[in-house]
């Protein structure tokens, strides 16, 4: 039985088609990346997974519990981070997630609430007003929230948006640890590096269509060897070099080049070419593609 099932979702507002027939189906135990631009649909497909938001047709499941016809089993093993800081600023952090276990009937949480706070960093908060604490720290509380009646399937919505390295490492630390212990987690983000490290499959978005969805090291094997960032101090890219150029929008105006190169044999004649042109080079080094370079190649593609 999937963790998650999602069979044709389609939501419209008036004329806007929010998502348009997205399935995906998501494994117990998987760390799943949800990918795409802004717009693409992604925050219209958790509300409508966490039952804030009712699908125009088709069907989502946690566990094999609908989270329409279900919804009160579905909310049970669901836990969501939603991107927005949202907080009763009337309560302490403790009193916060003694609430949250109170909506799911669980009265004696404590030892777990204290564990969550503490592999989250907000022992020494617990007694804090939540209207006092930080982005950061109001942050930490959110997933916490999230995770107090220990659910088996954990969505992150933009969880590190414009958090500091510390909150990043805190939270990937003991999400990788919950994920080890059997928890599946679904992860929306714009940081890809994050994606690439943590995700064994992904799924890539774009106007309310899944138009990608493979494993991550898959993914990576669609853009084949390596990539030479070159720097000019003076001149241009020569026009037998424009071809292998990675990223288009490098050529308006730009001093910074991204060239595919297959082998590091192809490195001396782009050098060659540039010392014929005249250009000179300020820097270069030369890297793996990366999730961002497969994202970006498929966006473009997808029309």
């Amino acid at each position: 039985m999937a963790a998650l099932q999602i069979v044709n979702v389609e939501k419209r507002y008036k004329s806007l088609q929010a998502l348009g027939g997205v399935s995906l189906s998501i494994e117990p135990g998987e760390f799943f990346g949800l990918l795409g631009p802004n717009g693409a649909g992604k925050t219209t497909l958790i509300s409508i997974i966490a039952g804030l938001n009712r699908a125009d047709s088709g069907t989502v499941s946690i566990h094999g519990h609908d989270v329409v016809t279900d919804y009160r089993e579905a909310r049970k093993r669901l836990g969501v981070v939603p991107q927005e800081l949202v907080f009763d600023p009337f309560f302490t952090v403790r009193e916060t997630l003694r609430m949250q276990s109170g909506y799911f009937g669980l009265k004696k949480n404590d030892d777990w609430i204290d564990e969550v706070m503490a592999n989250l960093d907000l022992t020494n908060k617990a007694d804090t007003n939540t209207r006092a604490l930080s982005g950061g720290m109001k942050r930490r509380v959110l997933v916490a929230q999230a995770l107090v009646h220990r659910p088996p399937v954990i969505v992150l919505d933009e969880p590190t948006a414009g958090v500091d390295v510390e909150l990043r490492q805190t939270l990937w630390k003991f999400i990788s640890r919950l994920n080890h212990e059997g928890h599946t987690i679904v992860l929306t983000t714009h940081y890809l590096e994050e994606a690439q490290a943590l995700c064994n499959r992904i799924a890539m978005l774009k106007a309310g269509k899944v138009v990608a969805l493979d494993s991550t090291s898959a993914l990576l094997k669609r853009i084949s060897g390596s990539q030479l960032i070159v720097h000019l101090a003076r001149g241009g890219l020569p026009d037998a070099l424009k071809p292998l150029v990675s990223h288009p929008d490098e050529l308006i105006g730009g001093s910074k080049y991204t060239l595919r190169v297959n082998d590091y044999s192809e490195v001396e004649p782009i050098l060659a070419a540039l010392r014929e042109a005249g250009a000179v080079i300020d820097d270069m080094h030369l890297q793996q593609a990366d999730l961002e370079d497969v994202f970006i190649q498929i966006m473009e593609g997808e029309k």
